[in-house]
């Protein structure tokens, strides 16, 4: 999932533009605004018709789209609302031509806006603010961005309660805070998005958009599981409008689920899905993006001659490029994938003009800060400036009231006093505010040693369990198991040269039944101490224990990622007691017909993930820890210094487990 950051800088200049909002309807959508340009209504309802089809045609056919603009300025007239709106839609439409542009047409939107008071009025000037934020994120950052949302745009929505627009912003800026790896709060935002959504437009664009920034933002943490119902009911949404360019965007997501689940193959059919309707609606950017996608996977199958021409291809075609921070990325991957293809002096020249970008953009940066510390050295000099002859005017006000200086003493002796008295409550203040941390910091070493002790306990307990364990198997598998086989072996030989064995078949049904007497010692011997583990190591001897639990009736499936061999017997043996303690709770209870077990090391972290297809089960855990089993499970976790996440329903149930594997 890591692999997933290489293309996200690249992935921020597409996503955060302003996207048009129009219903998934998309036909629907274009009749009635070409019925309202031709209907009787009057000039207001007309100009805003011809200002949103202007909106809808600006990626398609720029000139049918500056043809509308124009057309709604002049039904428009002198409306000075409608001018201030003709200001927004004009800057919607430079948006990608010409930035300048766009950024001005939307401070002459912000200023005549912000004399207007009317919900449509401020309607505009939210958006306003958002777009104008989004021009100056490349010159400003995105704290700028944000703070403009938080500052300007959102409050101005918040004026009229839980509205469309309220949950679009909301959702937008979740956007930009997963861009940011600040992911808990976009979850806080995306939460708030589809609250409000959800309530005020079921059907809406925003909402389909809401959901999926909420699966890209779980994709981003490794947790598609988590984000897949979100993609699904943007699925539902978009499903019955197959000619809907809203179709891309829920495709590129599709494309972002599959990839961190690792499906390569999925991730190239969605792909060629995805670049059927962007290549239908011209979505230049989007394309390119696909082609991106298309050529990570293909690097990750080994293909390095496709993903190399698809790297060029992005390249010459420019529409990335002309970013030159796109552009130095991508010189960095034609050099790795040069190298990895065995092409050194290749690899070399794009390596060259990587470092002569990096080198340039370097100093760029460098002419900027110069620039900025200048700008901050002017304004200090005409700050001291200011401050110099502030000083002098004070110094004649000083002489012209001589006769007040006995006022001014006084004074100057009570603020004095004053400010003892905040002194000293400032000093109470901290020193009770010293005792409370105090407290708090001695009650948090209670605490920890409460858990280190509980830890301790767990430790001890587990390890005495094991070594009871391995005991008792020593004992069954070499003591009571070797004497039983001996008594079969001798019962056998006797058998075969005293009895008749159609005379005699309750004897050999005894024997029989003594055969599977001793299978089933084995069996047991077996489950307290894996002997595959002690030889084979822990991912061989998890293979075992899903191929025994395997049967005609129920398939598992197992997964190993980079699960490394030198890991401590300790930690393998409480690794393969709670996958054990997993499959035995997913077989019992869960009544499934399909396992899959997935198992990747990563560093100090390994991972587990158990998904089923049964019944699932209440989510109240301590309600079910006892049916369950997940108590000792829990306190193997626990040992490790792990999470476990738990979501269970109708549908099955999923268990993800992230162990410190030095946590022991």
């Amino acid at each position: 999932m890591r692999r997933l950051w290489c293309i996200l800088y690249i992935l921020i200049h597409f996503t955060i533009k302003a996207q048009g909002l129009f219903p998934l309807n998309e036909k629907k959508y274009i009749d009635s605004l070409r019925l309202s340009i031709n209907a009787h209504v009057n000039n207001t309802s007309k100009a805003d018709a011809y200002f949103l089809l202007s909106n809808y045609y600006k990626n398609t056919d720029t000139l049918l789209s500056k043809q509308y603009l124009t057309a709604g300025k002049n039904a428009g007239g002198k409306d000075p609302l409608t001018e201030a709106i003709y200001e927004y839609y004009e800057g919607i439409y430079y948006q990608d031509l010409s930035k300048e542009k766009a950024t001005e047409s939307f401070r002459k939107a912000i200023e005549k806006l912000s004399g207007l008071k009317s919900q449509k009025a401020d309607r505009y000037l939210s958006l306003s603010w958002y777009n104008y934020g989004i021009l100056q994120k490349n010159k400003e950052g995105y704290p700028f961005l944000i703070k403009t949302m938080l500052e300007k745009s959102i409050p101005i929505a918040e004026k009229y309660g839980d509205s469309k627009l309220l949950g679009f912003l909301y959702s937008q800026l979740a956007l930009m805070l997963t861009y940011n790896a600040e992911f808990e709060k976009a979850d806080y935002y995306n939460k708030k998005a589809l609250q409000i959504l959800e309530k005020k437009g079921p059907n809406s664009t925003e909402l389909f958009y809401a959901y999926l920034n909420t699966n890209s933002n779980y994709c981003y943490q490794a947790k598609c599981s988590m984000g897949k119902p979100f993609l699904n009911k943007a699925g539902n949404m978009v499903r019955p409008y197959p000619d809907s360019s809203a179709n891309t965007f829920y495709y590129y997501n599709r494309a972002l689920y599959f990839i961190g689940q690792q499906e390569h193959f999925e991730v190239l059919q969605t792909i060629e899905k995805g670049l059927f309707y962007a290549k239908k609606f011209r979505q230049k950017l989007l394309i390119q993006m696909f082609y991106f996608h298309k050529y990570d996977t293909y690097k990750k199958l080994k293909k390095y001659a496709e993903a190399k021409r698809l790297l060029e291809e992005i390249l010459k075609e420019k529409t990335l490029s002309q970013d030159l921070n796109n552009r130095k990325t991508i010189y960095s991957h034609l050099s790795s994938i040069n190298e990895m293809m065995g092409n050194p002096s290749e690899a070399l020249i794009w390596e060259k003009k990587y470092s002569k970008l990096n080198d340039s953009l370097n100093a760029e940066n460098v002419k900027l800060e110069i620039n900025k510390l200048e700008t901050k050295f002017n304004a200090s000099e005409k700050e001291k400036k200011i401050a110099f002859l502030n000083a002098e005017k004070n110094q004649k006000e000083m002489e012209v009231n001589q006769k007040n200086s006995y006022l001014w003493v006084l004074s100057l002796v009570l603020l004095l006093f004053l400010s003892l008295l905040i002194f000293l409550f400032i000093i109470y203040r901290k020193n009770k505010k010293l005792s409370e941390q105090k407290e708090i910091n001695l009650q948090q070493k209670i605490e920890d040693i409460k858990q280190k002790e509980e830890l301790s306990l767990t430790k001890a307990i587990l390890e005495g369990e094991e070594r009871e364990r391995e005991r008792v198997a020593k004992d069954l598998h070499d003591g009571l198991g070797g004497m039983l086989a001996g008594v079969k072996i001798n019962l056998s030989t006797w058998s075969a040269n005293q009895l008749d064995p159609e005379q005699h078949q309750d004897f050999y049904k005894i024997l029989d039944q003594l055969d599977n007497s001793v299978k089933e010692l084995r069996h047991v011997a077996r489950n307290l101490m894996p002997e595959s583990l002690l030889k084979f190591g822990l991912e061989t001897a998890v293979s075992d224990l899903c191929e025994f639990y395997t049967r005609k009736d129920l398939e598992i499936y197992f997964q190993p990622i980079n699960i490394e061999k030198n890991l401590s017997l300790t930690v393998q043996l409480n690794i393969y007691r709670i996958v054990q303690e997993l499959l035995a709770n997913a077989i019992k209870h869960a009544e499934a017909s399909n396992i899959l077990l997935q198992c990747s090391q990563s560093g100090d972290r390994f991972l587990i993930t158990i998904e089923d297809n049964g019944k699932g089960f209440d989510k109240d855990v301590e309600k079910t820890t006892q049916n369950l089993g997940l108590r000792n499970l829990k306190n193997r976790v626990n040992y490790l210094k792990g999470k476990m996440e738990i979501n269970s329903d109708s549908q099955g149930t999923t268990i993800n487990i992230e162990l410190n594997i030095h946590g022991e």
